[in-house]
């Protein structure tokens, strides 16, 4: 039987890293952090902001409302506030589909 090493996930990510896995300025992120209180990055005593994985699983949420489906902020605040737990559902839902189409994709370009 072989040893399996678990993954080594990070507790926290820099803004830069962030930025980068949504395709943002870290001057965006800032501004969200201000209207939307679920997000709540740590910050040293320098003010470098270290987002968890659940800060970047709601900036995920947001995004998805205000880039992908065309809200605006008051909008995706107003929706996340109505019905926050059908919003992330939906959310999840649209991610696990988008895996699945890439997947596809995948073998028909190996075909």
């Amino acid at each position: 039987m072989t040893f399996k090493e678990p993954k080594s996930e990070k507790h926290y990510y820099s803004i830069g890293e962030v930025a980068v896995k949504f395709g943002l300025a870290p001057s965006t992120l800032r501004f969200w952090e201000k209207e939307f209180e679920t997000i709540k990055p740590f910050k040293n005593k320098k003010g470098d902001r270290f987002y968890t994985v659940e800060d970047i699983n709601h900036l995920a949420l947001i995004n998805h409302l205000v880039k992908e489906r065309g809200m605006t902020l008051k909008g995706a605040k107003a929706k996340i506030k109505e019905n926050k737990s059908e919003t992330e559902n939906t959310f999840e839902i649209v991610q696990k589909l988008q895996q699945i189409k890439n997947f596809l994709l995948e073998i028909k370009e190996t075909l």
